[in-house]
């Protein structure tokens, strides 16, 4: 990976979040090489991080039903509050600064104007090595931790993922990319496909119930995308005993189906792996794509931060 300068990495992160594996490198490459400068910015990250959720919740309470209650309006707020979110951070006097302090004191370096009573304004204090690498570690952890946005999050990747790294070791499909479609199709948990009286079916991925199933099924009401339009449809989905069964089904899916056969060669990349699925048909939405890519990305900074 090409090292990047820090002001090229500045305005790369003013952008967006780090919160994907590739921001969050670049993040650990500049803590090595300026550490101050990566103090800077993972402050800066945390204050974006606490502000979209801050936006999401008050939406959130303010929202709960309109022309906009469906999935491409979610997007939508989702990309607004995020836009919003990177606007609002960085400003002097804010969160950040203080974010920024609270960092620098646990990994020794000096937030701007508290470089001590020889450090002169705009210095960098020299450091050496060893501090450079502790400062490095803890920026990382720290950038990766701040992608737990919410504990149904947080929740959702740690009870799910025994049973996808044991089947990640049987298909070679990644965990990380099967929890987050798991995620993604389940809304974290929080939208889990039931039976009528109320149970959950255990599955996570949405697998519908075809002529060749010959298993317990769960009829619900769902939304398919039809020339681009949602629509709300009457489906027949596989009902499981346990979560570890619907993993390996939809292991069995993927990994056997000639219909799936470019998705397994696209394991190297969430976006690539995504794209797959989508131009497979494993879904409707024009979107799907997109929106799993950024959950898998989320999936992968909560097992870093998990380990």
């Amino acid at each position: 990976m090409s090292l990047q300068p820090a002001s090229t990495l500045s305005m790369a992160n003013a952008r967006g979040l780090a919160v994907d594996a590739k921001s969050l490198d670049s993040l650990n490459s500049l803590a090595g090489r300026d550490a101050r400068a990566a103090i800077k910015e993972t402050a800066r990250q945390f204050e974006a991080l606490f502000m979209k959720e801050l936006l999401k919740s008050m939406r959130e309470a303010t929202m709960k039903s309109g022309l906009m209650d469906n999935e491409g309006g979610d997007l939508g707020s989702q990309l607004l509050d995020e836009q919003w979110a990177v606007q609002m951070t960085g400003l002097p006097g804010g969160l950040s600064e203080m974010i920024e302090r609270q960092l620098a004191q646990q990994t020794g370096g000096a937030p701007d104007g508290a470089g001590g009573p020889s450090a002169l304004p705009g210095a960098v204090p020299a450091q050496p090595p060893r501090a450079k690498a502790a400062a490095s570690g803890a920026v990382a952890a720290q950038a990766a931790s701040a992608v737990q946005a919410t504990p149904t999050q947080a929740r959702f990747v740690a009870e799910h993922r025994a049973a996808a790294q044991q089947v990640a070791r049987e298909s070679g499909i990644p965990a990380a990319f099967m929890i987050g479609q798991a995620a993604h199709e389940t809304g974290w948990g929080r939208s889990e496909i039931r039976h009528a009286d109320g149970r959950t079916s255990h599955n996570l991925f949405g697998i519908k119930a075809g002529a060749g199933w010959k298993g317990p099924v769960a009829e619900v009401t769902t939304t398919e995308y039809v020339d681009g339009v949602p629509r709300k449809v009457t489906a027949k989905f596989r009902a499981y005993s346990s979560y570890a069964e619907s993993f390996r089904d939809y292991a069995r899916l993927i990994g056997q189906s000639p219909r799936y056969a470019q998705v397994m060669e696209r394991l190297h990349s969430a976006q690539a792996f995504a794209t797959g699925l989508q131009q497979a048909g494993y879904a409707t939405d024009p979107q799907y794509a997109a929106k799993l890519s950024r959950v898998i990305n989320t999936t992968l900074s909560l097992q870093r931060a998990q380990a």
